[in-house]
């Protein structure tokens, strides 16, 4: 592995962490269990959710929502194509056909509400938000479009925990809020995930197919009588344990902090990388909160971008790409008809973005590091530039 000077993200683990997983460990009850209906609780509490549904991964929490909201072969869903790929897969295993729409600009690159609407067609099931880096689609828009072709809305959240948009939290303004607790995320457990509903009926539905479509839970077997169960329908084991459950209860107390963090260093970032014609930090003109997950910058065109890869490269500074295209990976360009040039603003705006390190441990001098590396690059191509054809 690599020595980075600089990783890209690092998880705040701690003795409360620790303690919490051995006090879960000596109670010898480890599968899904009281801690994760204490983490449910909060989690919805915190959310201002009515239900929150813990599930293994955030990829499990997309595909129980498809499936709570009725999503079948034939079916299309109207998505970005800049997310993780399991935004659009967990579509595809239901037998549904994913419709990616273009995102707005390479300075708020979430999708494009306008684009999303002239894409409705009688297939039309559902609308998929992706709150990219922390920071919220235009949903009042998404809402508006969705109200009046009676489409439902499901909000991918796995960058944007604790994020309120007006006098609501994102997750509960769509049918569903899909959450990530992967090892790099604001709130980590490693694995897991976490399903948000105001709707009865979907919560019932998405804990119900967690755990194989049962009646009734193990902990609930253990703690009441009969223990016999029905199952009403075919589910999966999709259920989180009870060590992260625990560590999810821990990391979800220190999220407001250190998204404030967070927000500290990007502002740093920003302030030292504002005025410099080759780059840009993306949502520059964003207004309202923000998770601030990842730092998305953007250079000038494609040769900008590797020169400073490279050069942080070099200097150990650890980068990455958030995301390549869907529509334009194998599977959807074979099974779907996919085609390069059909977003230009998603394809222009990929192939010019870089991931910089971004976590709440990260320290001033580190952003101070970071940016004077892509600075003194730019700067020494600059000179290079205007030497070029004078005499020696």
């Amino acid at each position: 592995m690599t020595d980075w000077k600089v990783p890209l993200s690092d998880i705040d683990l701690g003795a409360a962490e620790i303690e919490a997983v051995t006090e879960v460990i000596n109670r010898r009850w480890l599968t899904m269990g009281p801690k994760t209906e204490e983490f449910e609780q909060e989690f919805a509490h915190h959310h201002h959710a009515k239900h929150a549904v813990a599930v293994s991964s955030c990829t499990a929490a997309l595909h129980l929502s498809y499936l709570a909201l009725g999503l079948s072969p034939g079916d299309e869903v109207i998505m970005p194509s800049i997310t993780f790929v399991a935004t659009a897969n967990a579509a595809v295993v239901c037998g549904a056909t994913p419709i990616f729409a273009d995102i707005l600009s390479e300075d708020e690159p979430t999708i494009d509400p306008d684009h999303v609407e002239s894409l409705i067609t009688s297939r039309s099931r559902a609308i998929v938000v992706v709150h990219y880096g922390g920071y919220s689609s235009r949903m009042k828009e998404i809402m508006r479009v969705a109200e009046k072709h009676s489409l439902s809305v499901l909000e991918d959240c796995a960058h944007a925990p604790g994020v309120r948009y007006d006098d609501r939290h994102l997750g509960t303004l769509g049918a569903t809020g899909c959450f990530s607790f992967f090892s790099n995320k604001n709130l980590s457990t490693g694995e897991g995930g976490m399903v948000t509903t105001q709707d009865d009926e979907i919560a019932e539905h998405v804990r119900s197919l967690r755990s194989h479509g049962m009646t009734s839970g193990t902990w609930k077997r253990h703690n009441e009588r009969p223990q016999d169960y029905d199952v009403s329908e075919a589910g999966w084991n999709y259920r989180i344990d009870e060590i992260r459950a625990a560590m999810g209860l821990v990391q979800l107390a220190k999220l407001e902090r250190a998204n404030a963090r967070r927000a500290e260093l990007v502002a740093r970032y920003r302030n030292r990388l504002n005025g410099i014609e080759e780059v840009r930090v993306a949502f520059d003109k964003y207004v309202g909160e923000s998770a601030f997950h990842i730092l998305p910058l953007v250079a000038r065109d494609r040769a900008t971008r590797l020169e400073i890869v490279v050069a942080l490269t070099e200097a150990r500074v650890q980068t990455s790409h958030h995301y390549s295209p869907v529509h334009l990976f194998q599977l959807y360009r074979e099974q779907f008809g996919y085609k390069s040039g059909m977003l230009p603003r998603t394809e222009s705006f990929a192939s010019r973005q870089v991931t910089l390190p971004l976590y709440p441990g990260m320290k001033d001098d580190d952003v101070d590091f970071v940016t004077e590396v892509i600075l003194d690059e730019l700067q020494g191509k600059a000179g290079r530039s205007s030497r070029v054809g004078t005499a020696p």
